[in-house]
């Protein structure tokens, strides 16, 4: 039997790699989803043994006849509700580039969409504390969503890029936007964690929720961000976080917390269709980011097995396991040219 797994790791593909030259010797020939014993240590490690974890639940759910929600437990819903992230689809990073964005996935059904627009707050604004400065073209962006999408879900993601004092100043911003989550402020360490509590109140008060937590591997990692009620929302990613069970635990933590799960998912169709059935399995569950229209491969990959987008859902695959198979003459080319363009940058 074939399971699928994805270790997609955007500009980290090579790190993927060197992982699963590591890890392959004590993972072939497994019959049975990983263990809680084989965790990795950084982001790299963590996104091949949770794509192999993935893979054994594919093959499991299979064995049982299942889909992967039902091997899981049970899908306690059938349609599972959907935002987009426009954000890298947007090439062109101009105010005007993102309306469109936003207008394509308004007119595809969507209600909520998010984007991370600060691309000018760098380490060299931070280093020149020019933070509030640079800040203005983002919000640019923001402003032109919004005037796109009216009175729906606004969100924006800011990719750690603040401190405190800055954050209060874009959070203050964004409530005049409309704006309704915001998301990864500041840096996330456990010497944080009072800071993004006291942003988390800061937001609220402006009637808007926090969110993050996108990167963290397992249980361990999330818990004391979870129990402090650092977040109103945790964003847990079926790649990173160990694998599809550590997802459940991670969505049974969450909810004696009190916290809210949207599971991070701006992924390949793989780990979409693993971040659905998932998704559906989880007693307490907010909605699952998209990658929107960023490239035709997310579905000529899976050809007709994985379902489209609709009115911000989607349905779940009814086949056993994932419920997807990959189209193989799709897979064969796009395999030719990432090894010709690969072949093509290692020439000087």
């Amino acid at each position: 039997m074939t399971g699928l797994g994805e270790a997609s790791l955007q500009g980290r593909e090579v790190m993927v790699k060197k992982a699963g030259d590591r890890f392959a010797p004590s993972l072939l020939g497994m019959a049975e989803p990983i263990s809680m014993s084989v965790r990795g240590k950084t982001l790299a490690e963590a996104a091949f043994i949770s794509a192999v974890d993935q893979a054994l639940h594919d093959i499991a759910a299979k064995r049982d006849g299942k889909r992967l929600a039902d091997y899981l437990g049970g899908a306690r819903r059938e349609r599972i509700p959907l935002y987009a992230n426009i954000n890298r689809r947007t090439v062109d990073r101009s105010p005007s580039s993102f309306a469109a964005s936003a207008r394509l996935a308004l007119e595809s059904g969507f209600t909520a969409f998010k984007l991370a627009p600060f691309d000018e707050v760098n380490e060299a604004a931070r280093h020149a504390v020019r933070i509030i400065e640079a800040m203005a073209p983002g919000l640019d962006r923001v402003a032109a969503v919004a005037r796109t999408i009216g009175e729906l879900e606004l969100m924006v993601d800011c990719h750690w890029r603040f401190d405190e004092a800055s954050a209060k100043r874009l959070i203050d911003e964004a409530r005049a936007l409309g704006v309704c989550w915001v998301e990864c402020p500041v840096p996330e360490a456990l010497e944080t964690i009072p800071v993004i509590r006291r942003l988390r109140e800061f937001a609220n008060d402006a009637g808007m929720r926090l969110a993050g937590c996108e990167e963290l591997i397992g249980l361990g990692h999330n818990r004391p961000f979870a129990e402090a009620g650092a977040y109103d929302v945790m964003m847990p990613d079926v790649k990173y976080a160990g694998g599809v069970r550590e997802m459940m635990r991670l969505a049974g933590l969450f909810e004696r917390c009190g916290v809210a799960c949207s599971p991070h998912n701006p992924s390949g169709p793989v780990a979409h269709a693993a971040s659905l059935h998932v998704s559906a399995a989880m007693a307490r569950f907010d909605k699952l980011e998209v990658q929107f229209e960023e490239s035709d491969l997310f579905w000529r990959l899976v050809g007709d097995s994985l379902p489209r987008f609709k009115d911000g859902h989607s349905a779940l695959p009814d086949a056993p396991g994932l419920g997807i198979t990959l189209d193989t003459d799709v897979l064969a080319s796009t395999s030719r040219q990432a090894g010709e363009w690969s072949l093509t940058r290692a020439i000087p």
